[in-house]
């Protein structure tokens, strides 16, 4: 069986966590070997998150928390990825701890680990708000145009990927990339690689708000597409 580590990022996620983790840690027993884990990075809460995690660690012996400095979805994402690759995973699955995911979705995932690199859910509704939806679609069509691939959802925290592959690519990304998934599912599609898009669900979080500062998104836009244009022009195409 393939060894199986699910990553999750957590910031101020106490309220949620207890349900998400028991929702979650089942698909570590089901579908992965003996020594699958379900790792949370705590991105420096400043709630209970870490306290919680930690009673539930008691309960759940393939939990693995871990820590950090705060620095955003995306640090906590790249630190939980390079986790997984360190401890030997064979597949590597991110979601969110917001428990905005659907675990039954999983299988269908699953089934399809040895076609493909990597299998990336597509929202086709959001249960966080048109907003977020248009900005997920600011960003496919800045994609389209600044690298030529046509995805329809490139940040969707649902992805099933093989170890080998995450590693191969974020090693071309800073070490506290703000949008990992973005440019990892670019990577993939611009290299032909192995890929399928399938579609999930998504849910309204269990607790607390999606909170939407646009000033904030504008910055991490104009940001995001500087790098764009710094990584097209680093990147050759595939044979």
């Amino acid at each position: 069986m393939d060894k199986l580590y699910i990553v999750m990022p957590a910031y101020n996620e106490a309220e949620n966590l207890g349900f998400t983790v028991s929702q979650w840690y089942p698909v570590t027993e089901k579908y992965g070997s003996e020594g699958s884990a379900l790792v949370v990075v705590n991105d420096g809460s400043t709630d209970g998150t870490l306290d919680e995690l930690r009673r539930l660690k008691k309960q759940y012996p393939k939990l693995i928390p871990l820590t950090k400095k705060n620095g955003g979805h995306g640090s906590a994402v790249l630190f939980g990825y390079r986790c997984a690759v360190r401890q030997g995973a064979d597949l590597i699955f991110q979601t969110d701890s917001d428990g905005q995911t659907d675990p039954a979705e999983f299988e269908q995932f699953w089934k399809l680990r040895n076609r493909y690199d990597a299998v990336i859910g597509k929202r086709l509704s959001r249960g966080d708000g048109l907003s977020r939806k248009l900005v997920e679609d600011v960003v496919c069509i800045l994609l389209r145009l600044v690298f030529g691939v046509k995805v329809r959802d490139a940040n969707a925290p649902f992805r099933l990927m093989r170890a080998e592959l995450v590693n191969r690519y974020i090693s071309r990304l800073p070490k506290d990339y703000n949008i990992p998934n973005i440019m990892l599912t670019t990577f993939f599609v611009y290299y032909g690689e192995k890929v399928r898009f399938l579609p999930i669900s998504f849910k309204p979080r269990r607790s607390g708000r999606n909170k939407l500062n646009f000033k904030k998104m504008f910055v991490i836009g104009a940001r995001a597409m500087c790098d764009f244009v710094r990584f097209r022009r680093d990147m050759k195409k595939p044979r």
